[in-house]
């Protein structure tokens, strides 16, 4: 009896999983569509085929679905956990490199410039859109950065403020990109061009932040 029981509740947590991923897809897909503003509670429970009451009971009111759709995403701009000791430049270099192409590489997806058009559509009527978007889906590349230029300055590899380094960085990285990908003046960049644009900003920052007399390596 012990085992069915257990078993149940396995199966119904998947399925509360899987519902609450179709509400999530619902929501944002409807986002999209008609905008945050005019999109209703009723609307999303239709197109994610479940009841008004299961959709507030996984997820909760319209904000907190635009909190979960954000969230999801933005788990994609963390710093990796498994990122290597930063002992000398060339290891730095690498890291901002790799960094660097996966912040562009997420951010220039249509889907993620979709939601900064969708914050910016709905600034005047629903200014919570552009909140949520800004302390949780860009601060989570920002935090990544900051991370990475904290331990590259406690290794003695950089001078400075870890935020002032990190905004530094993204400045470089994306230049006039996102505005112009913003209103469709360009096209998302391949994969090759934004390696390269990694690499080039990883250069110039570098370039700007010499490596102190006390260590560099003999």
């Amino acid at each position: 009896m012990a085992m069915a029981t257990m078993s149940k509740r396995r199966h119904k947590g998947g399925d509360e999983t899987a519902v609450r991923k179709r509400i999530l897809e619902a929501a944002f897909a409807a986002f999209m569509k008609s905008g945050y503003t005019t999109t209703s509670t009723l609307e999303i429970a239709t197109r994610a085929r479940v009841s008004k009451r299961e959709l507030y009971a996984l997820v909760g009111n319209k904000q907190e679905m635009l909190i979960a759709c954000i969230s999801e995403r933005a788990k994609r701009l963390e710093a990796p956990p498994d990122l290597p000791v930063l002992r000398d430049r060339e290891t730095l270099e690498q890291v901002l490199a790799c960094f660097g192409t996966k912040l562009v590489r997420e951010i220039s997806d249509p889907t993620v410039i979709a939601v900064f058009r969708l914050a910016i559509a709905e600034v005047v009527q629903a200014p919570e859109v552009a909140r949520t978007l800004n302390s949780i889906g860009r601060e989570a590349s920002r935090a990544a950065l900051r991370r990475i230029m904290a331990l590259a300055q406690a290794s003695g590899l950089l001078t400075g403020r870890p935020a002032e380094l990190a905004e530094q960085f993204a400045g470089l990285l994306w230049r006039d990109l996102m505005v112009s990908l913003l209103l469709g003046v360009a096209e998302r960049p391949t994969p090759r061009e934004i390696a390269g644009r990694a690499r080039d900003a990883t250069a110039a920052f570098l370039q700007l932040h010499p490596l102190a007399k006390e260590h560099a390596p003999e």
